[in-house]
């Protein structure tokens, strides 16, 4: 077991390195708090993983001073997303002229993870421990005060006066605790993979659809990250065929991507997304709270799962960071106070998230015949930049947004700006 410390009694264990997870062990030791993060992994490098980072998130690092740190990290800015539909071009989202960001950024998210981690170890109050599995919860009379890890070094028990699990939607400590999520399916899976590109390919980001396929192109400077969707359920059957299939059907969508559809070497370059939406009914029991994808796992559409966790953790943070600093038992109704304040901005983007996939993703999936169409009433309104905004607040901005309010001590905030100067 590791030695004693100020770290190693934390006020706050925290399950999962993902964004929810580092952004809520940040702010509770820049507050102040002694907080423990386990994280399972050696590290933050995991291909195809969330990496959207809208203007709510970009609003949270400048509050806390860490946009400049950001800003240097390798991205790619995008002000405005197309889709091609039936050979014909549509402007779908439009971000310019909002304030104060009119952009999102895509950033590998071990890049941002390895930058909130960096941010937290300058501060004496916060313990990341990488290939520390939390494996099930501690309760006494009812009620959760640590949970079992294991480790490379030996299995031990940590204990806290909350734990927050943020271990994404496959959570272990969702299962330990037995709490229920109510699902309400996607009729698609995703196949992420890599394809190179050129400077003379389109610059845009955007999607493409057609008879019974759609297919959403990233630029990522020198690659394109591709998200391919498929009927659910289907990854079983399409493995089974040969990867010619996939590769012709990439190079019939993006004709322009044609010369290079032999890099998708094999299957097992290929990744699969099994989309889920989910979410509690309760996200929290004594002495325990759930955030992020352990409460509530997003549909892809959007690329709002990072921004809603990040959101969930800084709500999380403002309600908290001063009873864990007071230390002893958590009231359960400051846990129910959180969901109450989250659930609202979840239940409206899982809302539209479910529309949109009953709506276009299924019957697209479907399609055989003649090509689609976007209707000529929406194509007349799309062309109005306000029109087009309307999705660019809901999915950047979301509803509900959180600002830090968990103060900084004098005397950690003096040793942070030496710090600062120091380097």
């Amino acid at each position: 077991m590791p030695a004693t410390s100020l770290a190693n009694t934390p006020r706050c264990i925290v399950v999962g390195g993902g964004p929810a997870g580092m952004m809520l062990g940040l702010l509770l030791a820049r507050a102040g708090v002694p907080v423990t993060v386990l994280e399972k992994h050696g590290d933050f490098l995991r291909d195809f993983r969330g990496d959207t980072v809208h203007p709510s998130t970009l609003s949270i690092l400048d509050e806390i001073g860490l946009r400049e740190q950001f800003d240097k990290l390798p991205q790619r800015r995008v002000d405005h997303l197309a889709g091609i539909v039936g050979g014909r071009e549509q402007q779908i989202v439009d971000m310019r002229g909002l304030k104060p960001y009119d952009y999102l950024a895509l950033v590998p998210q071990w890049d941002f993870l390895d930058m909130l981690a960096d941010a937290g170890r300058k501060l004496p109050g916060f313990d990341l421990r990488m290939r520390h599995a939390a494996t099930g919860l501690i309760e006494e009379n009812g009620r959760t005060v640590g949970v079992r890890v294991k480790s490379t070094a030996g299995d031990y028990a940590l204990r806290a006066d909350l734990v927050v699990a943020c271990d994404g939607r496959h959570s272990t400590l969702r299962e330990a605790a037995g709490l229920q999520a109510r699902e309400y399916g996607a009729p698609m899976d995703v196949l992420w993979f890599r394809i190179p590109r050129k400077e003379s390919d389109p610059q845009d980001t955007f999607g493409m659809i057609d008879r019974g396929h759609m297919m959403v192109l990233l630029n990522r400077t020198d690659y394109w990250q591709i998200a391919f969707l498929v009927p659910k359920g289907s990854d079983v059957a399409l493995r089974a065929r040969s990867i010619d299939a996939l590769r012709e059907t990439v190079a019939q969508l993006a004709p322009f991507l044609a010369d290079r559809k032999d890099t998708i070497e094999a299957w097992d370059k290929v990744s699969t997304l099994s989309v889920q939406i989910d979410r509690l009914e309760r996200w929290h029991k004594p002495g325990l709270l759930l955030i992020g994808d352990a409460a509530h796992a997003m549909s892809p559409i959007g690329g709002v799962g990072i921004n809603l966790a990040i959101q969930d953790a800084v709500a999380a943070a403002n309600a908290l960071a001063q009873p864990l600093l007071d230390g002893g038992v958590i009231d359960e109704s400051l846990l129910t106070s959180i969901q109450r304040r989250r659930e609202f901005p979840v239940k409206v983007v899982q809302r539209v998230q479910i529309a949109m996939q009953k709506r276009l993703i299924s019957r697209v999936l479907e399609q055989s015949g003649e090509p689609p169409r976007v209707p000529a009433l929406l194509r007349f309104l799309l062309g109005f930049r306000a029109v087009r905004h309307i999705p660019a607040r809901l999915f950047g901005y979301g509803l509900r947004r959180e600002h830090v309010r968990t103060p900084v001590p004098r005397s950690l905030d003096a040793g942070l700006r030496r710090h600062d100067v120091s380097h």
